[in-house]
């Protein structure tokens, strides 16, 4: 008889899979970093820096208040722990999949990458991967000065990449070159995979799609704790592989064989589900935290609806007068429910946490507020910002400024 799970189990299952039950260690170590990274699995990188780049957020809210170096140390320095590819979106992941992520490389060189449509001008590809092959680690504008790209263009709002870059990009996406770290401008730095991913990985044969896809499988169901097919899809963008849910079907299928995965129902689910055997059902999870847009927990938003019953839409891209809760907006997590969220900027020349609009779930606990005030003030701490200032927007902002102890701004 298949096994039924509420919302709330699956909702409890899900966090304590992601890490929102581990203990929070007092200063947080590269030992707590590799906990958290075989929750999560991979970590998405995005560019925005309006509050914290996205890549680090997800660390914050399973860990604390970390010393960010510790990313930098397990993307750069020996030995390798994570390295940039497109595991979910460009994320960093554990440089154990690099074998796996072949099919997915082997793809982009047949058909071109979707962002960098240049495979048709080969001799450029043969050109920039030759520079990178002689000089070592560079960037896009490093090569630009001496292959000839043409200069990037400041044409509208979006990517405006030279050709240099489009070509760095393509052979990024074919294995063909690796990120080997970023800059303090944020650009990707590019080095041949020989100098970047440890040999010991490298040398691996490239496993059968069949195997990969049992591999993205199992590891998704891991950090997904429960999920449908189209989670276990999502969480690695098999579809970059051309990897349609009936080929993941078989994948499933011989997990369930294994024991790998049970199947399960889950309330309020219209599709079979499969619970990891070695996930957690705990009964209660006490978890605080503020999730980033990028966070694993809300990257599917159907499942997330499903899940907490949180409608969430990224506004980023929808123009300010169409906006409903604001430009950079993070859900609030408080015990096993999203109760609120919450509009975030940095403001480093001032040295103040701006909360220009909070708002509450229908069903937020009267302490939201005071958890709120409190995750605020810890958030603050860690961006070196001196003061969290709220502003009027919402109907959790007033009493979220009475918590913070000073009037809405």
């Amino acid at each position: 008889m298949t096994e039924t799970l509420s919302r709330a189990q699956a909702r409890r299952v899900a966090l304590a899979a992601q890490g929102f039950r581990d203990p929070r260690h007092t200063t947080p170590t590269m030992r707590t970093f590799d906990r958290t990274l075989a929750r999560t699995g991979v970590l998405q990188i995005d560019s925005v820096n309006v509050l914290q780049r996205a890549h680090y957020m997800p660390l914050y809210s399973r860990m604390g208040p970390y010393d960010t170096d510790l990313l930098r140390r397990a993307a750069t320095e020996p030995p390798r722990r994570i390295v940039e590819y497109w595991a979910h979106a460009a994320a960093y992941m554990p440089v154990d999949l690099w074998p796996h992520m072949q099919h997915r490389m082997n793809g982009y060189r047949t058909r071109g990458h979707e962002w960098a449509a240049i495979r048709h001008q080969a001799d450029l590809a043969r050109s920039v991967l030759a520079e990178v092959r002689e000089r070592g680690q560079v960037t896009a504008r490093d090569l630009d000065r001496v292959v000839g790209g043409q200069p990037r263009a400041k044409l509208h709002w979006g990517w405006n990449w030279s050709e240099t870059k489009k070509a760095l990009e393509y052979l990024l996406a074919c294995g063909d070159v690796a990120v080997a770290g970023r800059n303090a401008a944020f650009e990707r730095v590019y080095d041949i995979p020989e100098r970047v991913i440890p040999a010991a990985v490298l040398d691996q044969p490239t496993p059968s799609l069949d195997d990969t896809c049992r591999e993205l499988v199992r590891r998704a169901a891991k950090s997904h704790g429960v999920g449908t097919a189209h989670c276990l899809r999502d969480y690695y963008r098999m579809h970059h592989d051309r990897v349609q849910l009936e080929q993941v079907r078989p994948a499933i299928a011989d997990l369930v064989d294994a024991g790998e995965l049970v199947p399960v129902r889950v309330e309020g689910w219209d599709r079979p589900a499969y619970l990891h055997r070695d996930a957690a059902l705990p009964r209660t999870v006490s978890a605080r935290a503020l999730l980033s847009p990028f966070d694993p927990v809300v990257w599917e938003r159907a499942r997330t609806e499903h899940l907490f019953g949180f409608h969430y839409r990224i506004e980023i891209y929808v123009p300010e007068p169409r906006r409903v809760f604001g430009y950079y907006v993070l859900p609030f997590l408080l015990g096993d429910a999203m109760v609120a969220r919450v509009d975030l900027k940095a403001d480093r020349k001032r040295s103040v946490l701006l909360v220009p609009g909070a708002f509450a779930e229908p069903d937020a606990p009267t302490e939201t507020a005071f958890e709120l005030a409190a995750e605020l003030r810890d958030l603050a701490r860690w961006l070196d910002l001196d003061t969290v200032a709220v502003g009027g927007r919402g109907d959790l902002a007033p009493a979220l400024g009475l918590a913070m102890g000073h009037p809405n701004v």
